[in-house]
């Protein structure tokens, strides 16, 4: 039973990395002003970038920097829309999800001529498990060894990454000059300007940083979760990155706790599968698969009490003239 729930435990760290970068890429995002669904597009186009890359280059880190290059740009093409020219944010998010779910498939079977997937990743082109040091010689001992060499040994360095990227940004976001720059400029604007600080700098270093961590996550759904690039391999995470922003209430660590959540129901629902339960039976696979994304909904649709963002959240700002 103990070795059951560590296994469920560990594939729920697995599960929920890119959950937790693309809630934190929503945290820079939004507290900045500018709400992003694009989050799954920025994602998506990520995995694609680092597949592609890696397969052509053989090597996952190379694949990483190309994921984050695609990610900016997607991101500075969402600023350019909703910074300079006060675009709809909603609108903005949507169009490149849109875009992108057809142009990786589209850029797939052009390049590959693999049905709009990438070549299998193998070798260096994956990012492989890391053991931790002495976590094969405490294996053996009860409870301790258990938890070590399975439930925190063995996962690659983009999953350490996502788990550290949590207090760097509290740290960032609540304790230094920069941070509170963001927040400023999420809540009151004007005042900011007033005080001589460039709005749209800080909202567009914002959005840099979102797409920069949308693109490791990217990364890691094609290069280290799985060996390649799949159509629509995202299916849905951005969504419930931006629930669980939500449901922590823009803060870094509540937001960790949603997407931990998250990634809880989603290994449950795996290990479920074909499972049957006393006095239900056999609980269909469809119905399992679909905890995670039912979850989602209701907390979206307002059942975790009321969630109040930043009060400049999603309107654009107009310099004012003297």
């Amino acid at each position: 039973m103990f070795e059951t729930l560590i296994l469920i435990l560990d594939a729920t760290l697995r599960v929920s990395t890119p959950l937790i970068l693309a809630a934190l890429a929503g945290l820079f995002s939004e507290r900045s002003g500018i709400v992003d669904i694009g989050l799954e597009g920025k994602m998506l186009g990520g995995a694609f970038a680092a597949a592609a890359a890696a397969a052509v280059f053989g090597s996952a880190w190379i694949g990483l920097l190309f994921a984050i290059g695609a990610s900016v740009c997607l991101a500075l093409i969402h600023g350019f829309a909703c910074i300079t020219h006060r675009g709809d944010h909603i609108v903005s998010g949507v169009a490149i999800n849109t875009i992108v779910a057809g142009l990786t498939v589209t850029l797939g079977l052009d390049w590959f001529s693999q049905g709009g997937q990438t070549p299998a990743l193998t070798g260096d082109a994956r990012f492989t498990p890391i053991t931790l040091p002495f976590a094969e010689q405490v294996a053996d001992v009860p409870v301790i060894g258990l938890i070590y060499s399975e439930l925190l040994s063995g996962h690659n360095i983009l999953v350490y990454l996502a788990f550290a990227f949590v207090p760097a940004t509290y740290w960032v976001v609540f304790k230094t000059r920069f941070g509170l720059r963001l927040r400023a400029v999420g809540e009151n604007p004007h005042a900011v300007d007033t005080a001589g600080i460039s709005v749209a700098l800080v909202r567009y270093r914002a959005v840099i940083i979102c797409g920069v961590l949308c693109g490791i996550a990217g990364a890691y759904l094609s290069t280290a979760h799985n060996a390649g690039f799949l159509k629509d391999m995202s299916a849905g995470k951005g969504y419930m990155a931006l629930a669980a922003l939500i449901f922590g209430k823009w803060r870094p660590v509540p937001v960790l706790c949603a997407c931990l959540l998250f990634g809880f129901l989603d290994a449950v629902a795996v290990r479920l599968q074909g499972v049957s339960l006393p006095g239900i039976g056999e609980v269909p696979v469809q119905a399992i698969e679909v905890l995670p994304y039912v979850l989602t909904v209701l907390l979206l649709a307002g059942f975790i009490g009321k969630a109040v963002g930043p009060k400049a959240i999603g309107k654009p700002y107009v310099k004012e003239r003297a």
